[in-house]
């Protein structure tokens, strides 16, 4: 059995959800992890008249000093030390304490301790929302109707001049400020009315060329674009257009829909089954809108308090998010902030409230899920890990150990709980309607009472 420890401990409280230790070491209490340090160093010196690893440790601290060894001891001192602490002074720790070191001799240091979060969430079994009814128009099915038969039609020459909608093949040359901003030849374009890119106004310049028509014109960049170094500045271009195309419709005919994907058997087959997609679409984004409405009235309801550390190291995961993002597009933090016009501190308070609803967001779906028994099984997990796999093609294998890692089953394991969580959520939100006609069985007084949802057992 170890021990006790006779380290100094002052506790401050400064809220239900953090509390602060001053933790002081005496020699004793250093004295083992002083000789695990001697163990360490002694094994990387070579002090003449000894053998590597064989130094007693009276000669090794007469070269390196005992405050050398105890720096040395810190790497495992502290964590060991605080992790002794928060058992004796029975602290239901929720994330990993923050460590600042305050002396090396006595070692003494400062830990801030995130506390289990207080979640209070109202009366949420009281919340109520309608579900959107779902009707889909002609007008959509139309919609769609008209982009497969864009995607199908084939693009032909046309001897006329420039129209929106065609597709060109150009040279375009761009200057700015002298400086060459633009040397594209051959390139494929479909100009567009309301098009910005490449510049705001450019597809406009072009409707009415002809083939093999060269055309010089100016624009002026607006102040707000976003490549600054071109903001507010006149840009110079020369367009040479090399030949036009337009796309030539199919008939909207049975022949037509047989030609669509795997094909249908007549126009009619094509639209029923368009119409029963965007069915499906509209209900299940109308189950989302109704997710996200119940919980922002969860949210509303609830209250929470949690350590500010917990929310900064949210802050600290978005950012590594957004670097990693970046690096996946070649671009590092640097040149991003650089193109935005930020700094690094601009950027985290921009960031920080989006930090705050995050895990907010989570804290409180953490509490309902314990308040009303939600759990994921093993087989859950395996069952949403089976379906990402079977859905990755080619890609099969890799995707699997991808998912193989205790991270990755995590990560599925969060995301099945906060599927359940919000379906429960949705539940509360629209309670199944009470019929108002009763038999006579359930107006007897001998019928039971409707029955209630446990909540379950606190640990």
């Amino acid at each position: 059995q170890r021990r006790a420890l006779r380290v100094k401990v002052t506790r401050q409280s400064t809220s239900p959800s953090e509390v602060i230790l001053n933790i002081q070491l005496d020699s004793e209490d250093e004295e083992p992890f002083i000789a695990r340090s001697y163990r360490r160093v002694v094994n990387r010196m070579q002090i003449p008249g000894f053998r590597r690893g064989k130094a007693p440790r009276s000669i090794v601290e007469r070269f390196v000093g005992r405050t050398a060894l105890a720096h040395e001891a810190l790497d495992f001192l502290i964590p060991e030390t605080l992790d002794r602490v928060l058992k004796e002074e029975n602290l239901e720790v929720f994330a990993q304490p923050d460590v600042e070191l305050l002396e090396i001799e006595p070692v003494s240091f400062k830990a801030v301790v995130p506390l289990e979060p207080v979640v209070d969430l109202g009366d949420y079994r009281h919340i109520r929302l309608e579900r959107e009814p779902v009707e889909i128009t002609d007008a959509q099915v139309d919609e769609v109707i008209e982009r497969l038969r864009y995607e199908a039609g084939p693009w032909e020459p046309v001897s006329r001049p420039v129209q929106f909608g065609d597709l060109l093949r150009q040279d375009v040359g761009a200057t700015i400020d002298g400086k060459r901003a633009v040397d594209d030849r051959g390139i494929d374009f479909i100009p567009q009315s309301g098009n910005t890119m490449p510049f705001p106004g450019f597809s406009p310049q072009l409707e009415g060329m002809a083939e093999q028509q060269e055309k010089a014109f100016t624009l002026t960049m607006p102040p707000d674009y976003p490549q600054r170094q071109y903001a507010g500045k006149e840009c110079h271009f020369r367009v040479k257009v090399l030949s036009i195309k337009e796309k030539k419709l199919p008939e909207l005919d049975d022949e037509f829909a047989k030609g669509v994907g795997e094909g249908y058997d007549s126009l009619a087959d094509l639209r029923a089954q368009v119409r029963q997609r965007l069915t499906q679409q509209e209900e299940a984004a109308a189950l989302r809108r109704l997710e996200e409405g119940s919980l922002e009235q969860l949210l509303q309801t609830a209250s929470v308090q949690a350590s500010g550390l917990i929310f900064e190291r949210e802050l600290n995961l978005m950012r590594e998010e957004r670097e990693r993002a970046l690096r996946s597009q070649r671009m590092d933090m640097e040149t991003y902030l650089r193109l935005v016009g930020k700094t690094e501190e601009e950027l985290l308070e921009e960031i920080r409230p989006q930090a705050r609803e995050r895990m907010t967001r989570y804290l409180v779906l953490r509490k309902l899920a314990q308040e009303e028994g939600i759990e994921v099984t093993p087989e859950e997990v395996q069952v949403e890990m089976d379906t990402l796999v079977s859905g990755s093609g080619d890609s099969q294998e890799a995707v699997r150990r991808a998912l193989s890692s205790e991270n990755a089953r995590e990560s599925l394991r969060m995301g099945v709980l906060n599927r359940k969580v919000l379906g429960r959520l949705v539940e509360i939100a629209q309670p199944p309607a009470v019929e108002t006609v009763k038999s006579e069985e359930s107006l007897s007084p001998a019928a039971p009472a409707p029955a209630q949802i446990p909540s379950p057992e606190r640990t």
